[in-house]
């Protein structure tokens, strides 16, 4: 495993902050989901028997600055959730502690993560269960309760108009995790960015494809990201994702 790519750093360094506290660290995201990609995260959850103080979250994000991102660095997102705030399952979830690289500017000006309801927890939750990939501790189902289809439904089309707003920031991102959430509402499954990816190329009309496949050559560092060419044609497709994506909206 290349040095960038591990994570055996961040298992002792939540260890050393939050001690006998952490029952289970696991990994997520690509890394499970068919592999890291150029611009993926390291992805971690943490679950802990007790509410973090705001000392330990403090000086997690002053260590955590150090060793996310930077030259030769993969960024890193960690959360941390209390088990019994989880377990048993309840929506929307509670998130006692968040780092993402997103949010670095807010926490070099002395941000402190807070804890908050987070329904993006959902989603998350059940990656983790189905990668099942523990790093520290017991396989993630001996402290998580699975999250019932519906409020896996209700959480990741929730979190749409938020990244809407995003898209001109963040375009690559928002576009793969519209897809994303495309499929799963379609099919279930929860698909790395690039699998999601080719699932909408097959499903989109030609005029949007460009688009697609322009986030899913950046996101496997096959071309370089720019979108002056597609400006025109990033908005039609971001809004064609969201109508299918509103069409498996279940108000009830």
């Amino acid at each position: 495993m290349p040095e960038r790519d591990r994570t055996d750093h961040l298992v002792a360094l939540v260890r050393r902050h939050l001690g006998d506290d952490v029952l289970g660290v696991y990994a997520h995201g690509s890394a499970t989901l068919g592999g890291l990609r150029p611009h993926s995260d390291l992805d971690l959850l943490v679950v802990v028997r007790n509410r973090t103080t705001y000392a330990q979250r403090r000086a997690m994000t002053e260590e955590l600055l150090k060793v996310s991102g930077g030259e030769g660095r993969r960024p890193v997102e960690l959360i941390v959730v209390v088990r019994d705030e989880v377990r048993p399952w309840r929506y929307p979830p509670h998130r006692d502690y968040l780092y993402g690289e997103w949010l670095r500017d807010d926490y070099e000006r002395g941000l402190v993560p807070q804890p908050e309801a987070d329904p993006d927890l959902a989603p998350l939750l059940t990656m983790v269960l189905r990668a099942d990939a523990p790093l520290y501790g017991p396989p993630p189902a001996g402290l998580l309760d699975p999250v019932p289809p519906g409020d896996l439904r209700r959480a990741i089309v929730a979190g749409v108009p938020r990244l809407m707003a995003d898209l001109a920031d963040d375009t690559r991102n928002v576009l793969l995790t519209l897809a994303r959430i495309w499929s799963t509402l379609a099919t279930g499954d929860i698909r790395s960015k690039d699998a999601a990816a080719d699932w909408a190329l097959a499903r989109l009309p030609a005029g949007h494809r460009p688009v697609m496949a322009r986030a899913r050559a950046v996101y496997l560092g096959r071309e370089e990201e720019r979108w002056d060419d597609l400006a025109g044609a990033v908005g039609p497709c971001a809004r064609f994702l969201t109508g299918e994506i509103a069409r498996y909206d279940d108000p009830a």
